[in-house]
């Protein structure tokens, strides 16, 4: 599959290079170590959400528009991982009908509500009163 996305790095390296800053000084300002700026410009490191409102505020722009080329670029490499994708195919689809209660057929009566069964009980010849407690044996 090719590559015709920019990845992160690719993308914080063409916004330095916009403002005609580098990437000592980008790291000054976001108050980071120089290492991590370098290291998202490599590839080496992910742009965190802490990393994202950092560059989202000194870019002028937000923090989703940095996590949504992260994550962009995340979805574009596992999609080349056949091996990856075969383990995700073969996971089922889930079924919305398998949790649901049956529906009761007509002519039917539905099921009776634990209360329902209680009273019930208790008109039942033979039955002790409990008023609500356990009968005592």
């Amino acid at each position: 599959m090719p590559k015709t996305k920019k990845t992160p790095g690719e993308v914080l390296q063409s916004y330095i290079e916009e403002y005609q800053i580098n990437a000592f000084l980008l790291s000054k300002s976001l108050k980071v170590a120089y290492q991590s700026v370098t290291n998202i410009i490599k590839g080496k490191a992910r742009i965190s959400v802490q990393m994202a409102l950092r560059l989202g505020q000194f870019f002028g722009n937000s923090a989703k528009f940095w996590l949504d080329i992260q994550i962009s670029s995340e979805i574009d490499e596992l999609s080349s991982n056949k091996k990856f994708i075969n383990e995700v195919k073969s996971i089922p689809k889930a079924d919305k009908t398998a949790g649901k209660a049956k529906k009761a057929k007509p002519g039917k009566t539905k099921t009776k509500t634990l209360a329902e069964k209680r009273k019930k009980a208790a008109k039942a010849p033979g039955a002790k009163k409990t008023r609500g407690r356990k009968a005592k044996k």
